[in-house]
């Protein structure tokens, strides 16, 4: 039996985020930013010997210390019987420009659509948080979707692909990649990984490497969901880069 019955996948906004440190070194935060990274560091890396160790490594992975520099959506509509996916990104070195088209689109979405779901990879745990947090850091408002904080689990309209494989074991992680190759799906994988982002973004310069990337976990997630809807996988021409 198919997963999912219940969910209208024209319904859903699809993400991922890619995500840097905050600045190229650990001696190029602000003072006061470099004392919190040593004290927390010191909790999550006791054993560093040098100021600044895991910095460049560990800290995109927190809103406090990072910032969003692709925002990959994607969308699903049905065209001609078949469905199509068009995905869209926001990028740049301007991080309140990013989220500022995101959250546009975003609204227009809750605006529109009265079943309106997030859709991700382990965007309960990370995205969706993280998009809040640099929202909010930002000075920008969040739109009534992602006025998170006060909803019970069930609440939320996130639909996480890793929180439905897990069929409720929450030892169980699953990593995209792992997903998708288990279930037959091509690999997002093929060129770069999330570590690998930071490095990419400061040293190479190199942002649209950053977005294709993205955007392939993007469809990658759209694959996921309809294979557990038991419907057919997307064909290359079924897939739209929207500019």
């Amino acid at each position: 039996m198919a997963v999912l019955n219940n969910v209208a996948l024209d319904q859903l906004l699809l993400l991922d985020i890619e995500t840097t440190p905050l600045t190229a070194a650990f001696n190029h935060l602000p003072a006061g930013l470099q004392a919190l990274w040593l004290e927390k560091n010191a909790k999550i890396a006791p054993d560093s010997e040098e100021e600044g160790d895991h910095y460049f490594e560990k800290a995109a992975l927190y809103a406090e210390f990072g910032k969003v520099v692709c925002i990959s959506a994607g969308f699903f509509h049905v065209e001609n019987g078949h469905y199509q996916l068009r995905i869209k990104s926001f990028c740049g070195d301007d991080e309140k420009e990013v989220l500022t088209g995101f959250l546009e689109l975003v609204h227009k979405f809750f605006t529109k659509y009265p079943r309106f779901q997030f859709a991700g990879h382990n965007i309960r745990e990370f995205d969706i948080p993280y998009l809040c947090r640099r929202t909010l850091i930002n000075g920008l408002l969040l739109p009534a979707p992602m006025h998170l904080h006060n909803l019970k689990p069930w609440e939320m309209p996130l639909l996480d692909t890793m929180q439905i494989w897990r069929f409720g074991e929450f030892r169980n992680y699953a990593s995209l990649n792992l997903l998708a190759t288990v279930l037959g799906i091509p690999t997002p994988k093929d060129d770069i990984n999330g570590g690998m982002v930071g490095k990419v973004y400061w040293e190479e310069r190199n942002l649209p490497r950053i977005v294709e990337y993205c955007q392939k976990d993007v469809l990658t997630v759209g694959q996921l969901l309809l294979r557990f809807k038991g419907l057919p996988l997307l064909e290359n021409e079924n897939v739209q880069i929207v500019r």
